[in-house]
């Protein structure tokens, strides 16, 4: 399996037992949606090696305690720790309407309502406060924020998502 295919679940973050057992914080609105699954990819030295899930259940809201096959003491967990989680994107659950995941959006195109055509998504910058479209206008970035109130619908069919930012805000980009 290649990095490419999965989805961040998130990270182990701390031994829960001197059996094995580890917490993960996971990277999600809906920790539910993964108690009970029966294999996760962990990221060991830049590979994806699968492991085996005896038992999962959800700890303290957010964290997932889980016990792995074959990861029995503590030594075992040790070496599984700080260890990302991931899985297929094909066990993503759907999203509809204005509601999308940062990787499908990729090679979108942004329109803006009163704008017109502003360019190619070609990466979503979420190392800021706010999130942002990374926007490609024939080689010049335009960086518009990832805010509900800007996205007015998000068309998957023709891969466009309209949007109405704040008057100027594209032409700040666009002016030499």
């Amino acid at each position: 399996m290649k990095k490419e295919d999965c989805f961040y679940l998130g990270k182990i973050v701390k031994k829960y037992s001197f059996k094995g057992e580890v917490l993960a914080k996971l990277d999600t609105d809906q920790p539910e949606l993964y108690e009970n699954l029966d294999a996760i990819f962990l990221e060991l030295r830049n590979n994806l090696v699968p492991f085996f899930v005896e038992h999962s259940q959800l700890h303290k809201s957010e964290l997932l305690r889980l016990k792995f096959e074959d990861v029995d003491t503590e030594v075992d967990a040790d070496a599984i720790m700080k260890c990302g989680l991931f899985l297929p994107l094909d066990l993503l659950p759907k999203l509809e309407g204005n509601k999308f995941y940062f990787h499908e959006v990729i090679g979108f195109t942004v329109r803006d309502k009163n704008f017109g055509d502003v360019g190619t998504i070609k990466a979503i910058n979420d190392t800021t406060a706010q999130s942002l479209f990374e926007i490609d206008r024939n080689g010049t970035e335009i960086l518009i924020p990832m805010n509900d109130e800007f996205i007015i619908t998000v068309d998957r069919d023709n891969k466009t998502i309209l949007v109405e930012t704040p008057e100027g805000l594209i032409d700040l980009y666009l002016e030499e």
